[in-house]
């Protein structure tokens, strides 16, 4: 029974540990969403918690001297318990291409669109984008009041981008975001399957080798 007890006090402590990773998560999404948040990764340290933020532009995350993220520090460690918390700011082209980054083109068509910028001329641009990144599948989905007073949507896609499968859960980058406009609010989703993405129909066609015959 005391082996079963302390089983489940581990099992208790790993959940309370993805549940702060989840929340951590979730509060920098809402905090820097504006600020080109892309996405972070939480580690655990000897010395604390490290959190690894990966933006379009850092230099607008840290702020100026860094005011912005002891801010972020000072919120996580008294209102969330996060111990110690050391924050890194790391920019995403030095990951991949920022192309290649639904939440990038997402906040991109987001923008301009509350910068007044009709909907289908910013869909179009995100394509162009996106295609000459080197993608192999792009798809794109705006809903709301696009040209009438009823709520629709206007899909725009290009090459290969799977729904469902191992491929549509490891390969295909998905994301969604919302802006609040005046007629109201706009949906942005968006599928991105990378450039260096490899799909599990993926096969190429070997040419025959020729035998040699050996002569008696």
């Amino acid at each position: 029974m005391a082996q079963q007890g302390r089983r489940l006090a581990v099992y208790k402590k790993i959940l309370q540990d993805n549940v702060k990773r989840w929340m951590i998560k979730e509060f920098l999404e809402y905090k820097l969403a504006r600020l080109g948040y892309i996405y972070s990764e939480v580690l655990k340290t000897p010395l604390g918690t490290r959190i690894v933020i990966y933006a379009e532009r850092p230099s607008r995350i840290i702020g100026k001297k860094g005011a912005v993220v002891k801010e972020l520090s000072q919120i996580l460690s008294a209102k969330m318990g996060v111990d110690n918390p050391q924050i890194d700011v790391i920019d995403i082209s030095k990951v991949d291409v920022p192309e290649m980054f639904p939440k990038v083109i997402a906040y991109r068509i987001a923008n301009a669109m509350a910068k007044g910028i009709r909907f289908r001329r910013v869909a179009f641009v995100a394509v162009r984008q996106v295609t000459e990144a080197g993608a192999r599948g792009f798809e794109l989905v705006i809903s709301g009041k696009l040209s009438t007073e009823r709520a629709k949507f206007e899909k725009y896609k290009v090459g290969k981008v799977y729904k469902s499968g191992n491929d549509s859960m490891k390969t295909v980058r998905r994301a969604a975001v919302h802006v609040l406009l005046k007629p109201g609010i706009y949906g942005i989703r968006i599928a991105i399957a990378p450039a260096n993405a490899k799909f599990a129909d993926d096969f190429k066609i070997k040419p025959p080798v020729k035998q040699e015959t050996q002569q008696s």
